[in-house]
């Protein structure tokens, strides 16, 4: 088997990837007839676009029900570990990630998928390690949210880990998993394991990824809180005598000038926007999720409607390069970006923002 570096753990001093594009809307809550409708061969295409333009990864969410209003959004969602699976197929160097709510996947059943996605696509797989936030899509389970998510996640990991590092079968007697005589072949590519993420506000992710994650991907309302959050998070880590690398989430919206930009970004994120959708989800996110500050939800309902409340990227390809620089300077190692047609705004994208990138030390590929 010819084995590839996954970008993940490659030299770029600031990774950038593609978030959400397995999801009806990406990240957008909007109308607009162009809003992202996540057929097999637009996301298959936006994958290639990105493999092709030097993006190194793919990143999908988990959803199970859609946040309604007019579009229902995400709704329309694949399944991240068959997903990547296809993906890896079609594409050469990106790194594909799968996203798994731990409470709704045993460990066992995902390290052999996982190792089944990192053979295909010789060793660029990587995992979202997620507990999960909005009540009403664990209800369609018969669960309900899980208080210890994070403990039960600690548990799942190491399942996960030692199935892949184990030469013999193993017992496990612990508090959420029982497990007599486990064994998973193939193991992974990728030693110990495929590169792990968490996306975490609160405590109890940060801690878990402190632990056991390579990257926590985290939000930030202004950069001087981004700032704060990474210090948090490396204090963890060191802690524990890790290192963790932190990420962000940014929305796209890139054009040859400033008023271009600004004008579409009003267009679908305020003329457009989908009202009662957005209203559900932030109720949700808000009760349930520690995913953001509470800033966020006062101050910036134009930002959850254009990007699930992820930071803005609005502007020219320098403008944009520039505020990726601000955030490399802060300390972030890279950044996930949503956009609000992924074939239509990706190949403006890789040509024209990467290359300047590149001259301003973000990039060595």
């Amino acid at each position: 088997m010819s084995l590839i570096t996954n970008p993940m753990r490659g030299p770029n001093p600031f990774k950038i990837g593609v978030f959400s594009a397995n999801a009806d809307g990406g990240l957008s809550f909007t109308t607009v007839p162009e809003r992202w409708r996540a057929s097999w061969d637009d996301v298959q295409r936006a994958a290639q676009i990105a493999d092709q333009g030097g993006l190194d990864f793919f990143l999908p969410i988990a959803r199970w029900r859609g946040f309604g209003g007019a579009t229902d959004v995400r709704q329309w969602s694949f399944e991240t570990f068959t997903f990547a699976a296809a993906l890896a197929a079609v594409t050469q160097r990106i790194a594909l990630f799968m996203t798994v709510h731990v409470p709704l996947v045993h460990p066992l059943y995902a390290a052999k998928a996982l190792a089944t996605v990192d053979h295909i696509s010789h060793g660029r797989a990587g995992l979202n390690i997620v507990c999960g936030w909005n009540p009403d899509e664990f209800a369609m389970f018969g669960m309900q949210l899980n208080p210890e998510g994070y403990a039960q996640a600690a548990e799942w990991t190491e399942i996960l880990q030692r199935l892949y590092t184990s030469a013999e079968p193993f017992d496990f007697d612990g508090r959420f998993y029982q497990l007599k005589e486990a064994i998973s072949r193939p193991v992974a590519v990728q030693t110990p394991r495929p590169v792990t993420m968490n996306a975490a506000f609160g405590a109890p992710g940060r801690d878990f990824a402190a632990r056991h994650c390579d990257c926590l991907f985290t939000t930030f309302s202004e950069l001087d809180a981004g700032r704060q959050h990474i210090d948090d998070i490396r204090q963890r880590a060191h802690a524990v005598q890790r290192d963790v690398l932190v990420y962000t989430v940014g929305h796209v919206v890139c054009r040859e000038t400033e008023a271009e930009a600004r004008a579409y970004y009003d267009h679908y994120s305020r003329d457009h926007a989908d009202e009662a959708a957005l209203d559900y989800h932030m109720r949700q996110k808000k009760g349930f999720s520690q995913s953001h500050d509470d800033a966020a939800y006062r101050l910036y309902r134009q930002r959850f409607a254009a990007g699930t409340g992820t930071f803005p990227l609005v502007g020219t390809p320098q403008q944009i390069v520039d505020t990726l620089v601000q955030m490399h300077q802060a300390g972030f190692a890279g950044a996930a970006l949503s956009f609000v047609n992924y074939v239509e705004e990706l190949p403006f994208f890789c040509e024209r923002v990467v290359p300047l990138m590149r001259e301003a030390g973000l990039r060595v590929d």
